[in-house]
């Protein structure tokens, strides 16, 4: 038998998907499997625009579901935008289930307005603590489809929604495996379009999601819990490892294609798409790391920061790229607690580097050549901070403890600000 302090079980799960160029047009018959005669289809105004939620709609129609679109999803969602969601859900309802299109904005946004309404309550008694209660959805949520209309966040896939706190400015969020959509559909054409920008930053939200799960701390290593206290990260696994290989494998051959010729190379956006699905496979149950929770102070504390291909009526430093500011000085911490893993992924997601001098310096070696060729900012002082910044972000990354819970090496205040330090440049 096992020690009573030491964990022996981990846990995985991931929503059934329907993936392919086309899927889309088979929504219709998708939906009709379930109890619903009624849907809202959650969006943006950039994607209603491009008249996808229109499509779904006739599809809808040909099995006599009723729908409606709600096009406020707000990029990089926030408390305020998603009660108003919430508050839209609530007027118009009820409804028997929820169709989200979009980035992980969207898919975030369903999400709530999926457990808002159907459970009751407010987002803070949901909320990640420190931030909020953590409470745990009672039961069943409706049924929820997700359409990604980018590679990146894998929320179509998992069981978490992201936002930001806007009296506290910090990022935080909901995780329980309630809130995993039921179906994801998931069409490569629908991302031929996407700007080089949106492209890059997605496409490293993949990269890190799958390199932090790899490196995160190993399932057993954690004290043993109750049935009732486990959460949807449980550390690296088995499982999970198998998923984020993958994930890298597939970017190594095809990310740097989709940014620089995305709209000519339906083979790259569909190896990303399924790259970004697989990372959301692996992280979504093991969990990650520093890199996300340094994110969420980047985004929520911007300046004036404006990336190009996003919208430009308001600063913002898209989830991405704020994750992938600080991956490379971030691994550098963590190397010494997993050496042979963070060689293992700089291997995949680079198999042609050559093998660097400094152990320690393959991964981020691979990470900045990669950041420098798709265009990410070089570092967080290109996002607008400074070292008088450090003091205010490091704070932000402290509250993220469910994600720093997860990390192989546990960070303190000085470790934090120290890699913010070391990653005012990149390169």
């Amino acid at each position: 038998m096992p020690l009573e302090t030491e964990e022996t079980i981990f846990t995985w799960g991931a929503s059934p998907l329907k993936f392919g160029a086309g899927a889309l047009d088979e929504i219709g018959f998708e939906v009709s499997q379930y109890d619903v005669s009624r849907v809202l289809i959650i969006t943006d105004t950039t994607i209603n625009a491009t008249g996808i939620p229109q499509r779904i709609q006739d599809q809808l129609a040909k099995h006599h579901i009723g729908s409606e679109v709600f096009d406020g999803v707000h990029v990089e969602p926030t408390d305020e935008s998603l009660d108003q969601a919430i508050g839209y859900a609530r007027e118009q309802g009820p409804w028997d289930g929820f169709i989200a299109v979009g980035g992980g904005s969207a898919i975030d946004t369903a999400k709530a307005v999926n457990l808002i309404t159907t459970d009751g309550g407010e987002l803070m008694d949901y909320l990640n603590r420190p931030i909020g209660r953590a409470k745990a959805p009672s039961h069943q949520l409706k049924p929820l489809i997700a359409v990604p209309t980018t590679a990146g966040t894998g929320s179509e896939s998992t069981a978490m929604c992201v936002l930001d706190v806007l009296s506290m400015r910090v990022k935080t969020g909901i995780s329980h495996w309630r809130l995993r959509p039921t179906l994801a559909v998931i069409d490569p054409l629908l991302t031929m379009t996407l700007p080089p920008e949106v492209t890059a930053s997605a496409g490293m939200d993949i990269v890190c999601h799958a390199l932090e799960s790899y490196t995160a701390r190993w399932y057993t290593t954690f004290d043993r819990k109750q049935p009732e206290q486990r959460v949807t990260y449980c550390g690296a696994n088995p499982v999970s490892d198998l998923w984020c290989e993958k994930s890298l494998s597939l970017m190594a051959g095809s990310f740097r294609r989709a940014v620089h010729d995305g709209g000519n190379d339906l083979a790259a956006r569909s190896e990303m798409m399924l790259a970004a699905t697989f990372a959301g496979m692996g992280f979504g149950n093991s969990g990650v790391h520093v890199p996300h929770a340094n994110a969420y102070p980047i985004a929520g504390m911007v300046k004036d920061f404006r990336p190009g291909g996003y919208p430009q009526d308001e600063p913002m430093v898209p989830h991405g790229m704020a994750v992938s500011l600080t991956a490379p000085q971030s691994f550098r911490f963590t190397f010494d607690s997993a050496p042979q893993r963070h060689l293992q992924a700089a291997q995949w997601l680079s198999p042609s580097s050559g093998e660097h001098r400094d152990p320690c310096e393959q991964l981020p070696g691979v990470l900045v050549d990669l950041m420098r060729d798709i265009g990410i900012p070089n570092g967080i002082r290109a996002v607008g901070y400074s070292e008088d910044d450090i003091a205010g972000l490091v704070p932000g990354t402290m509250k993220q403890q469910r994600l720093l819970t997860t990390c192989p090496r546990t960070p303190d205040e000085d470790d934090i600000a120290a890699i913010f330090a070391g990653s005012l440049e990149n390169w």
